[in-house]
């Protein structure tokens, strides 16, 4: 059992252990900072009042902090409100301590006397500690007592000077788990940490690479380190992690093997990747620190790659490799000078926090020996603009900047406000490394050095800078005495090693202003954080970074958001159909802002229900090759295995197709034996299954088994009769344990005779469980509850709502003080508000609509390190930035609410469906079904989704989702939007007999299809032939109503209501209709009123003699007329039309949508030609045009290969359509040649089928009709004889 580590370790320290920026007095020494202590004036207090004041404690040793508590002044009024706590082993080299990697400041005290105990997140192990005052009491001063918690530190530590080396030896053996853990400290970003070799030769690398950890990987037979060639050149990156790791502060690392997977760890973050297959059976038999030794002993000749630092605390699977050494045990051999204790140079940096911070110092007081100046300096920044440098010199008022624009360096000189000269050189130097640079003038030239390569000279005459001042950083603020201009921005970074004319500046001289000045200045540490590491940009998202804040990059990944948290694609191809989508290629994205990535699926949306469709290698019928042995084939679909799980999971119903043709080839045998054939499916590796299509799973059956319909009832299969003839074996497997389909191995193929051929359909899977799960709340004191919602760097929740009610809480989730809840605040407006620590944020949305209109509105949350988002169905998203240092982890612990709260107040009255954290589908529907007040789903879609129905299409209500009745409406497809178009000859006719019509003289009811004394008609035609008949209705009573184009290319309406009358005709104004484009045209008559407009064109208003109403209508006729009793006038008999006509309807009646698609259900008959076509309608409006459709064809950039997807498909299927026409000719040439032949030959088959082209050396081969050949790109089958 670990012992306890919190005992306090300042009490007893002496007064010489601490140390202070400055006192007071001596009764406010440092010394007296003692907790609880009264000595002196009760604590330390400094001289000056700024933030620049700090306390340190020389623990003497290492040791390992655990808490820091502080108190106030005893007896006064002087206590921190807030401050830093800072870590060093030296006293030099600060490091702060961060919470949650992003917190900084401590909270403080509010009063003199009462204790504020801070507990670390994250133990700290070192031998001084400092706070820095950061605010304090208004009302008083600076004052404190303090004490630190924690335990002694032991460890055993190496130092490596870059040319000495550790080499441990091990007797060949085999562990089934490995760890490799140490600490190591350095000021260099590059070297070699660790090499272990094993096996073969196979060697891991542990190196440093710019800062970052990188692990390799070499396989053996590589070439030796005294090759021409580098050793790491046919090396392999397994892993990268950490950043800013010469930062000359400990850091922890551990490497794992075990089992199939290899985890580095770099101080709090881990990498997991695959082991390569070289480690399998790897047995480690040599282990270098420092630098790299190969398989022969003999040390690397690789300068500069050694690593250049100190180690700690070394093990191998427990074993101190540290201690060791030090006992000189024979499996180690030390090399070159290791010492072990660490001995670590002096580096004092500068930090520049802000566009305030500035370092005055004083110029030269000589010059160089051969005139000019000299000034060094190395930075490292991840901004690519801010000054590093700026000085006069005495010319003509002359100044010079050494500045950063664009991650280059320049240098600017200037007098007299004209620019003399301007040189740059580098790039890329906002990388966050370590940069020297060099200015320096010599006899009149001016060159810049950067990382040792120098600018090209240029000369300019420089008189002396002696006198002049230096200004690091940026300048002072307007107003000042100092004569500094900058117009860049200032830097913002680490500053050290600065020297002028070859002179060291003493920077810790510099902390106590002596000499020079400084404002916004952290001293003697370097406070840059690398935001990008780990990275916070999700879904592959490329972060960039400043000194504040850092940026994803989220092109090409399909999500968006601050941090590519959110996912741009819909999650099932029944939310691409409730968006107002059609059948096409979509990027779905099964579990929204999870892992899983956006995959290209074909949604089919033809019919009532909406069909995701997964493709594998080979959905074609294929004819089986003849071999050796069984025939096994593999099935590669073009889905992940998560995504096959998610749509099965999700769908309603799932099933694939499986067919066997077979000629004397047996399938499954008897439901005893053993069957020939079987296949394998299911989730993983999938589980062989003996039923075929159509039958149940364990059933060793087929279709026609269960049916009782097989060829010989003694087997339970067509194929098991074993005939000479063609049979099959056909079917849907429908049970989504079993599928999909991934193997099929076919057994009785190799007889003589024996003929197969097989086909494995597409998955296709329907419905959308998560879509639609949905609960009703009857009472504003119902709620559901379910587990603590964990996101703690980034939470996603979406969901609809439709209410009623004014007001109500969605969802609630509290912690100690951390909560997030989502909220209906008013009729018109939506909350999203959480606290993480930092105080509560709010974000809103307002709606210029009632949001209690009882219909479906979509709510989106979002909350991640860098923002919280609100979004309202369309409405453009409400953003809240947070806090650049503050908390980050949003900790909840208690259960979720939805509906409701725990206090059962401002509940929410009405329905919620699909709810989804961080892309998980809460299943509303069980919970409700086992809680009071709350019932499972929620009926009345259609009042949200109706408008998609098109064309007087009729939203039907269903238990989940909708669909369009198209009955009454001249248009067909998923939401009535397909135009119905034919194309016409000049003999075709269309005639409709009108329902309820008698004939005379016979007892019956009149139609009731044509409203008395009015008439409506729509179509759209495009032809170049006048005259033109375009549609025709007559009556028993010698009515009619004729829509025709004259002779002069003009639309007339001719109408005789008027049974004894002349008919009248009504003229058009618009001109030129037989242009051979499209128009549509509407008309209606009521009364004697008629109105006409064709296209865009202005309304025309006709007014007619009669009113009367059209009696008995008896047929309507689109094109020819061919009954000389129908045609009423008889200019129209001769009339016929040659083009195209589409959605054409009178009133209630479809007369060509019956003849194309319903000719034997509906009173129509067809004379010629009339053959279905497009007239060239343009595609439908949007009718939820705000909705962002991702459509392969809209995609760019690498997503853009979904258009490429869609292309191959029309393709494709021109292709097909090709191969098919040819098919059928030679089917129907094949099979008048065969009936010819057994007519001859008085010969009777059984079996009729149709054939498919094939070689004239193959024999017949049935293949059946095929459907859903949306194929992506497959690969090439894969067939094998086992």
């Amino acid at each position: 059992m670990a012992e306890a580590c919190d005992g306090p370790l300042v009490s007893n320290l002496p007064p010489s252990s601490f140390r202070s920026s400055s006192q007071l007095s001596s009764s406010h020494e440092p010394g007296f900072a003692k907790l609880n202590r009264r000595e002196g004036a009760g604590g330390w207090s400094p001289l000056s009042l700024d933030r620049y004041q700090w306390l340190d404690v020389d623990l003497g040793g290492r040791t390992q902090i655990t808490g820091v508590a502080t108190q106030g002044r005893y007896g006064s009024s002087d206590w921190l409100t807030s401050y830093l706590l800072m870590f060093s082993d030296t006293g030099h080299n600060w490091k702060q301590y961060r919470q949650e990697d992003s917190i900084g400041a401590f909270p403080g005290n509010s009063n003199a006397d009462s204790v504020v105990l801070h507990k670390l997140q994250q133990p700290v192990i070192t031998r001084y500690l400092r706070l820095v005052t950061l605010d304090w009491n208004p009302n008083g001063r600076i004052g404190l007592r303090m004490e630190t918690y924690g335990c002694p530190y032991n460890s055993d530590v190496a130092h490596f000077d870059g040319r000495s080396s550790l080499l441990y030896w091990w007797s060949s053996r085999r562990t089934a788990r490995e760890v490799i853990s140490l600490k190591f400290k350095t000021l260099w970003n590059s070297g070699i940490l660790l090499h272990a070799e094993g096996h073969a030769g196979h060697a891991l690398t542990l190196e440093l690479q710019k800062g970052k950890l990188v692990l390799l990987l070499k396989p053996g037979g590589s070439p030796s380190p005294f090759s021409s060639s580098s050793p790491r050149a046919d090396s392999r990156l397994l892993a990268s992690l950490g950043s800013l790791l010469d930062d000359q502060h400990w850091h922890h690392v551990a490497l794992e093997r075990g089992g199939t997977h290899l985890n580095l760890t770099v101080d709090r973050s881990t990498q997991r990747v695959p082991a390569p297959p070289e480690l399998t059976h790897w047995d480690l038999q040599q282990l270098s620190v420092g630098e790299e030794w190969g398989s022969l002993s003999r040390r690397s000749l690789l300068p500069g790659k050694n690593f250049q630092g100190c180690v700690e605390n070394l093990l191998y699977n427990g074993f101190n490799l540290v201690d060791l050494a030090k006992q000189k045990d024979q499996r180690v051999s030390v090399r070159g000078n290791v010492t072990f204790t660490c001995l670590e140079p002096i580096s004092v940096a500068v930090t520049f926090t802000d566009s305030q911070s500035f370092l005055r110092l004083p110029g030269p007081a000589d010059p160089l020996p051969l005139g000019g100046f000299s000034v060094r300096l190395r930075f490292r920044t991840w901004s690519e603009a801010g000054l590093l440098l700026t000085f006069g010199f005495q010319q003509k008022g002359g100044v010079i900047w050494l500045y950063m624009s664009k991650a280059r360096l320049h240098v600017r000189v200037c007098t007299a406000g004209s620019s003399l000269l301007e040189l740059s050189q580098g790039w890329g130097l906002n990388d966050g490394q370590w940069h020297s640079v060099e200015l320096s003038t010599r006899r009149g030239q001016l060159t810049i050095t950067v990382d040792k390569e120098e600018a090209t000279r240029s000369s300019v005459a420089f008189s002396s800078i002696t006198g002049s001042e230096f200004f690091f950083g940026g300048c002072p603020a307007e107003g000042s005495v100092h004569g500094c201009r900058n117009p860049f921005p200032a830097f913002r970074g680490c500053m050290r090693l600065l020297t002028i004319n070859n002179t060291p500046v003493d920077l810790m001289k510099v902390q106590q202003r002596h000499p020079g000045s400084y404002s916004h200045l952290q001293i003697d540490m370097c406070g840059i954080i690398d935001r990008c590491s780990p990275s916070h940009c999700e879904h592959g998202g490329r972060c960039s970074q400043s000194w504040r804040s850092f940026h994803c990059n989220c092109s090409d990944t399909g999500y968006s958001g601050a941090t590519c948290h959110t996912s741009v694609h819909e999650r099932s191809c029944e939310a691409y159909k409730h968006n107002g989508n059609t059948s096409g290629y979509y990027y779905v994205d099964v579990d929204g802002s999870g892992p899983i990535r956006p995959q290209p699926t074909y949604c089919n949306m033809t019919e009532e229900n909406t069909w995701t469709v997964i493709q594998h290698n080979n959905t074609e019928l294929t004819k089986v090759r003849p071999g050796d042995g069984p025939h096994l084939l593999y099935f590669e679909y073009s889905s992940g295995e998560e995504v096959l799980a998610s749509v099965l999971g999700q769908s309603e119903r799932c099933e694939q197709e499986l067919v066997y043709h077979c000629r004397k080839s047996r399938l499954l045998n008897t439901p005893e034996g053993s069957p020939f054939s079987w296949w394998v499916g299911g989730s993983g590796l999938g589980r062989v299954q003996t039923h075929w299509g159509g039958a149940v799973p364990g059933s060793h059956q087929c279709g026609c088994g269960l049916q009782g319909s097989c060829l010989d009832h003694k087997h339970y299969c067509n194929c098991d009769a074993d005939r000479t003839e063609w049979a099959n074996d056909s079917g849907l497997l429908t049970h989504k344990d079993a599928l999909p389909v991934r193997s099929l191995v076919l057994g009785d193929v190799n007889r003589p005779g024996s003929e197969a051929a097989y086909k494995v359909g597409p998955l296709r899977c329907r419905g959308d469980k998560n879509l639609w799960n949905a609960a009703f709340f009857d009472k504003e004191t119902s709620y559901l509850h379910f587990p603590t919602f964990h996101a703690e760097l980034s939470a996603d929740v979406s969901f609809l709502f439709k209410t009623t009610a004014s007001s109500g809480v969605f969802l609630e989730n509290l912690g100690i003080r951390d909560f997030v809840r989502i909220e209906l605040n008013s009729s018109t407006q939506v909350l999203f508000s959480f606290d993480v620590g930092n105080g509560p944020l709010e974000v809103r949305v307002e709606a210029s609509v009632p949001l209690n209109d009882d219909r479906w509105h979509v709510v989106r949350a979002e909350r991640n390190v860098k923002e919280a988002s609100l979004r309202l169905d369309n409405l453009p998203a409400a953003r809240t930035e947070a806090p650049t240092d503050g908390h980050i982890r949003l900790q909840l612990n208690s259960q979720l609410f939805i509906g409701g709260t725990a206090s059962r107040q401002k509940g929410f009255r009405g329905c919620i469906r699909s709810l989804q954290l961080n892309g998980v589908t809460q299943d509303l529907e069980r919970r409700a079904k086992v809680t009071p007040g709350v019932q499972p789903g929620c009926p009345g879609h259609c009042s949200s989704y109706g408008s998609l129905c098109q064309n007087l299409g009729r939203c039907v209500e269903r238990t989940n989702g909708f669909s369009c009745d198209c009955g009454l409406s001249a248009y067909t497809g998923t939401f009535c939007h397909t135009e119905v178009s034919a194309s016409f000859k000049s003999g075709t006719s269309v005639r409709y007999l009108f329902p309820g019509t008698v004939e005379p003289g016979s007892n019956g009811s009149i139609s009731s299809e044509v409203p008395p004394r009015g008439e409506n008609i729509s179509l759209s035609f495009r032809t170049s032939q006048s005259p033109a008949l375009l549609l025709y209705v007559s009556s028993y009573d010698g009515q009619y109503l004729a829509l025709l184009l004259n002779r002069n290319d003009d639309l007339e309406v001719r109408y005789k209501l008027d049974g004894g009358g002349k008919a009248e005709v009504l003229k058009s104004r618009v001109r030129n209709l037989a242009n051979a484009q499209r128009h549509t045209l509407t008309f209606s008559r009521l009364a004697d009123t008629v109105l006409l407009q064709i296209d865009q064109h202005a309304r025309e208003d006709f007014n007619l003699t009669s009113d009367v109403e059209f009696m008995g209508p008896k047929w309507l006729v689109l094109g020819r007329i061919y009954d000389s009793d129908d045609a009423l006038d008889p200019d129209l008999s001769s009339l016929g039309f040659s083009g195209c006509l589409s959605a054409v309807l009178f009133n209630s009646v479809r007369p060509l949508k019956a003849a194309l698609l319903h000719p034997d259900s509906s009173p129509v008959s067809v004379v010629g030609p009339l053959v279905r076509c497009d007239c060239g309608a343009p595609p439908p409006p949007d009718p939820s045009a705000a909705e962002t459709t991702h459509h392969l064809s809209d995609q760019s950039g690498s997503l853009g290969t979904g258009q490429l997807l869609v292309n191959d498909m029309k393709a494709d299927s021109t292709l097909i359509g090709g191969v098919i026409a040819a098919v059928i000719f030679v089917a129907v040439s094949a099979l008048a040649i065969v009936v010819r032949y057994l007519y001859l030959r008085k010969e009777t088959f059984q079996s009729q089928v149709v054939k498919q082209t094939k070689p004239a050396d193959e024999p017949e081969l049935p293949i059946s009709a095929q459907h859903d050949r949306h194929n992506v790109s497959a690969e090439s089958r894969k067939e094998y004889f086992i």
